[in-house]
């Protein structure tokens, strides 16, 4: 995708101007300019009333915000609008199982069951279920837990339950052996959560609170919003244009896709994952950030290329091989209630792009990765 502007193009980018958020503070005046360039196309092209993007290289950040967060608000999304980032929750809890790794709380090789008292967890092909295959989505399980009822418009998730989980895991859900193949599952990263609520002796949201919100100084983060968060949040829409309701998050899925946050605190967390001055989290780091599971060899993989051809799963993100000038990234997308978002980094360059739109679009989701990962690609000459 070519980011040079046709006239057409120039003049609704002028036309819209008005609808820009000022960006964060930052001395790099060229990122400040890149991202709201990328971010005006990217925005223009995604027929989404409203999209956010927020970028940091070498501890620099920028933040823009284009048309409205809300129906009839009259304001622009900015660097504090809470949205829902769906899926890359998935990378959060990697970040926690790793934290329990390192501390020697869990192995990611251990077999689900340990972690799972009183539950009955089978075996496929002589495979068991271990923490690993869950983290890289290779567990063999359907995308979601199968005979869910009880859910509502507003309530959509409450038929994912702990004792339907117990239930339908019981009775042999396997769609491959554990280990052997990738497809993208929700429901493996539901049961991670709960092993991890197991191995580190309390609920999963404490877990991570204590371990990445708090010390990241992340204090928009959160699984639900408050009495008057509303106002200050990007209202998510529908395929068909239709606006979506702010559905509570159940603690089955908050592992795997429960998350409300901010561009700012999103960067707070990039920020972390890309630093290489907190010589106490190093170990951490390289365990988040490698190959666990690399393509070769897989059969099936399904579900994993959204943000570019999966090369190797990390534990919650998406490795995707470097490819002319731009470096190898860690990605991760996310689609809940009317928002698609998507973050990617390149460890190695020190650079990190977060985007965000409020309407499911078909083609508009695939420009808008297409855009963030070219501006990664421009920030970060190989």
């Amino acid at each position: 995708m070519s980011c040079a502007p046709t006239p057409r193009l120039l003049a609704a980018f002028l036309a819209c101007a008005c609808c820009v958020a000022s960006p964060a503070a930052a001395e790099d005046r060229l990122l400040e300019e890149t991202v709201n360039f990328s971010g005006a196309i990217a925005w223009l092209g995604s027929g989404a009333p409203a999209m956010i993007i927020a970028a940091i290289r070498d501890g620099e950040t920028a933040v823009a915000g284009f048309g409205e967060a809300a129906d009839n608000s009259g304001r622009a999304p900015d660097g504090d609008t809470l949205l829902r980032i769906g899926s890359i929750s998935k990378a959060f809890c990697g970040d926690v199982t790793g934290s329990l790794a390192v501390e020697g709380r869990l192995g990611l090789t251990d077999p689900l069951a340990n972690h799972l008292p009183g539950w009955t967890v089978p075996e496929k092909d002589g495979r068991a279920l271990r923490l690993i295959d869950l983290a890289t989505q290779s567990s063999g399980l359907p995308r979601e837990v199968p005979n869910q009822t009880g859910g509502t418009p507003d309530d959509p998730f409450a038929g994912n339950t702990w004792e339907l989980s117990k239930k339908e895991l019981a009775a042999d859900p396997f769609l491959f052996a554990p280990g052997t193949g990738a497809l993208y599952s929700n429901w493996g990263f539901d049961l991670l959560g709960a092993a991890l609520a197991h191995a580190g002796g309390k609920p999963y949201a404490e877990l991570l609170s204590e371990r990445i919100l708090q010390p990241n100084g992340m204090t928009a983060t959160k699984f639900d919003l408050a009495p008057g968060d509303e106002d200050n949040a990007m209202q998510g829409h529908n395929f068909d244009g239709a606006p979506m309701p702010f559905a509570p998050t159940p603690e089955t899925i908050q592992c795997a896709g429960g998350l409300y946050t901010t561009a700012n605190d999103v960067l707070k967390w990039l920020a972390w994952h890309l630093s290489d001055s907190s010589a106490e989290d190093a170990e951490w780091r390289r365990m988040l950030h490698a190959g666990w599971l690399w393509r070769d060899g897989l059969s099936p993989v399904s579900g994993l290329d959204d943000g570019g051809e999966m090369a190797a799963m990390g534990l919650g993100w998406v490795a995707v091989a470097p490819e002319g000038n731009r470096p190898m990234l860690l990605q991760k997308t996310g689609g809940l209630q009317g928002i698609f978002s998507y973050v990617a980094i390149a460890p190695s360059r020190r650079t990190g792009v977060f985007i965000a739109m409020n309407r499911f679009s078909v083609a508009g989701f695939p420009g808008m990765v297409e855009m963030a990962n070219e501006l990664v690609a421009s920030l970060t000459p190989r």
